[in-house]
């Protein structure tokens, strides 16, 4: 599931890129909710992986 997120933070930073260059203003919006997304994904991901190795 950290696979997941990771890639979803790529593609957030892509999309940021574009986004906040001025290339594509859509990209802006889809970049937040993509981070958004890795986010929660890094949380669960964490949390899981914190409760695994008690």
């Amino acid at each position: 599931m950290l696979r997941y997120a990771i890639i979803f933070l790529v593609i957030a930073l892509v999309a940021a890129a574009l986004g906040f260059g001025g290339i594509a203003g859509a990209s802006a919006g889809v970049a937040k909710i993509i981070f958004y997304i890795f986010l929660v994904l890094f949380a669960i991901g964490l949390i899981s992986h914190l409760f695994r190795k008690t």
